[in-house]
């Protein structure tokens, strides 16, 4: 990540953009912390700033009460949004005990295969205090209402838009095939040009 803006610009991007937003509830009744990844400037925002923003901001509102994180991971990519290994562990390291010690579950919305087999991997290593264990992968918005109170946490509509590109291409759940966009209803090739080819 890089800081290329003034601090106080950033935490006004943090706030601007609505990535940390507490709302809602899950079905035990505790309070919920919705992340949402696509939406995090990880080329213009600092890990100190985004520490900062989240001791100040995000933090004291979560210290005193039991509550649960909603990831939504939909559309993230290396490049644009993720703040990288090194800046998520500097980030959970930074995390008071007192909120740490709160944190009942994660909920980890359309995690892609590359996500899913680091945190199997490494996950247990990066993230002390019995994170990793608290991590529920929900491959489907359909599927969160069974942790979450559906009427009180906002879902953005892309976010239903992949869950529908999941429904007509299943083995994107997986890994299998390719998130990246393509051009599926392409002209069928006439046999005779392809026997061509191959003779």
């Amino acid at each position: 990540m890089c800081g290329c803006i003034s601090e106080l610009e950033q935490k006004h991007l943090l706030e601007k953009s609505e990535i940390f937003k507490i709302k809602g509830r899950d079905k035990h009744g505790n309070k919920m912390l919705r992340i949402i990844g696509k939406f995090f400037p990880a080329r213009i925002v600092s890990v100190e700033v985004l520490n900062k923003y989240l001791e100040e901001k995000i933090f004291p509102r979560l210290e005193k009460r039991r509550f649960s994180v909603l990831y939504v991971h939909t559309d993230v990519q290396r490049s644009e949004n993720f703040p990288g290994i090194s800046a998520l562990k500097s980030i959970y390291e930074a995390i008071p005990i007192n909120v740490k010690e709160n944190l009942e579950a994660v909920y980890f919305i359309h995690p892609g295969l590359q996500a899913r087999l680091f945190l199997a991997t490494f996950g247990r290593f990066l993230f002390s205090g019995g994170l990793y264990e608290k991590l529920r992968y929900v491959s489907r918005v359909d599927y969160l209402w069974q942790h979450v109170r559906r009427n009180e946490v906002e879902i953005p509509e892309y976010v239903y838009d992949h869950d529908e590109d999941l429904e007509h291409r299943p083995m994107m759940d997986y890994g299998l095939e390719s998130d990246h966009a393509r051009v599926y209803d392409a002209p069928a090739m006439d046999s005779m040009y392809s026997m061509r080819c191959i003779s």
